[in-house]
């Protein structure tokens, strides 16, 4: 692990400084109050809660509010992948979503493709860019899965 990715997984691990950063960078998260409860090279897990910010008028989750926790699960990794290993750009080039229940309570969205990530990453030459599917599995607390969110992450190594 890079020193940059210690530093960024710390930063991005505080509560207090996760919620300035997002007020700045994507409200949204804010708002629908997304929290990263573990961060680290192999995986991240963000939670959504079930209240009237996050809800729809079906008394559920609104899928925008899930699919936002999914792409930060996926997107923090990513961060965490590239830190201290040079200038990269990362754009969602493909974004697909299955739901499977209704989500009615907390939901814990969970990305385990770090290892994966770290090794496109690393095998990228300036100038070159490479896609990769990265895979979101949302659970309620008694361990069901409620959505699976699969986020195609084109990221580009500077020169």
């Amino acid at each position: 692990m890079t020193p940059e990715a210690k530093k960024h997984i710390d930063r991005m691990s505080n509560p207090f400084i996760f919620w300035w950063a997002m007020l700045f960078k994507l409200p949204s998260a804010v708002f629908w109050r997304l929290k990263i409860k573990h961060l680290s090279l192999e995986k991240c897990v963000v939670t959504i809660p079930y209240f009237w910010r996050s809800q729809n008028p079906f008394k559920s989750i609104y899928f925008a509010a899930m699919a936002g926790a999914a792409e930060l699960s996926t997107g923090a990794l990513c961060q965490v992948g590239m830190a201290g290993k040079g200038s990269f750009s990362m754009l969602v080039v493909d974004f697909r979503a299955e739901y499977h229940k209704k989500a009615n309570q907390k939901i814990t969205f969970t990305c385990n493709q770090g290892r994966e990530l770290e090794n496109l990453v690393d095998e990228l030459k300036p100038g070159e860019s490479n896609t990769i599917t990265m895979i979101s599995t949302g659970t309620n607390p008694e361990g069901e899965m409620v959505a699976r969110f699969l986020v195609t992450w084109s990221i580009k190594k500077r020169i």
